[in-house]
């Protein structure tokens, strides 16, 4: 049983379905077919407003290119230390921004705030200093919290305030809206967020992302920066495809409701088994502290999961995904309450 990631869970049925439908007959290359222009249909219900859509295959494109709008190569772009830009993208963001300064900006259950971000900026307006630019953050964060709805408009208070752009890195958007009961408008340009990295493969595609833009005058400057650093892809048909049967009848947040469910059936009985969370259970990412001993009895019986030294030495994290069955949280439960009980896998 595989908890290291929701990227290793397969894809769902739907969406192989409509990617089998899309690759019969011809069309327009290079973004100009129907799916790619239902999807901007789609988001733009979605959001309640006029956007911009460029499907793109990965996060790490996504997020790099849309701090690549908000951002010069002077600029600096405050995050959480933990922030996929800051310790996964192996230094994309700095790339496609042409050079701008990641400054991570600590703070509790994987969050930054608009008082941290305050306290960070420093040198506005110097010449010998690189210049405020944009606040990304991860919705959920890297601990498997969530931002609310008055947080985020703190922090796009704080961003609009100095002449930043806020950035969602919302891999995880999905999970973070069934959680929290927040509309898509609400948690994102009606809290002060300019472009979204709008997620999907950790959800049940299986490759398809996308920037999202809520001021359209960018995308003309979007769309060249997709096509200069090779996220345009000739047949993008079976990129939207996936967004188009991802958003079709709320899939999306179906699929979330799922995995995040399932994330409060581990956590309920890894607690009831005395193996309590050690971050709050807000979407699909469970944390746990226990012993290398028991970490290793786990692996040698075929569960996988990850260290987390992040959050302690003895931090583990499990992610559930779409797919997840509740008969597999249950049997893990088991084993590793069984486990625990004998002095931690010893």
């Amino acid at each position: 049983m595989d908890f290291r990631s929701d990227n290793v869970s397969g894809a769902h049925p739907s969406i192989v379905d409509a990617l089998v439908s899309a690759s019969r007959g011809s069309t327009s290359s290079y973004g100009g077919d129907p799916w790619t222009e239902r999807v901007t249909a789609r988001m733009r219900v979605l959001f309640e407003r006029e956007v911009a859509v460029f499907p793109v295959t990965t996060g790490t494109a996504a997020n790099a290119l849309a701090l690549s709008l908000l951002s010069p190569p002077w600029g600096v772009v405050y995050c959480h230390p933990e922030s996929h830009v800051n310790v996964d993208e192996c230094g994309a963001p700095e790339l496609f921004t042409g050079g701008a300064k990641l400054t991570a900006v600590p703070g509790p259950a994987g969050k930054i705030t608009a008082a941290s971000v305050e306290a960070a900026i420093h040198g506005e307006g110097f010449v010998h200093s690189p210049q405020p630019a944009a606040i990304s953050l991860s919705q959920a964060t890297e601990c498997g919290t969530v931002y609310r709805v008055d947080e985020i408009a703190a922090l796009g208070e704080t961003a609009h305030r100095h002449g930043m752009g806020l950035h969602m890195d919302g891999a995880r958007l999905a999970n973070a809206l069934v959680a929290t009961g927040a509309t898509p408008a609400q948690m994102t340009w009606k809290a002060g967020v300019d472009v979204l990295s709008f997620g999907a493969t950790k959800n049940g595609c299986l490759a398809a992302e996308a920037v999202v833009l809520f001021d359209v005058r960018r995308a003309a400057e979007a769309g060249y920066r997709r096509k200069r650093a090779g996220h345009l892809l000739s047949k993008l048909r079976f990129v939207s495809a996936q967004l188009d049967a991802y958003l079709e009848g709320d899939l999306w947040l179906t699929n979330a409701v799922h995995a995040n469910a399932m994330a409060r059936r581990l956590a309920t009985g890894l607690e009831a088994a005395g193996l309590e969370p050690i971050e709050p259970v807000e979407a699909n990412e469970v944390f746990v502290s226990f012993s290398k001993p028991l970490a290793s009895k786990l692996r040698e019986l075929g569960f996988s999961f990850l260290d987390w030294p992040a959050l302690g030495p003895d931090a583990r994290r499990f992610v559930t995904a779409f797919d997840t069955r509740p008969e597999d949280i249950d049997s893990f439960v088991a084993v590793a309450g069984q486990w625990a009980a004998t002095g931690n896998g010893g």
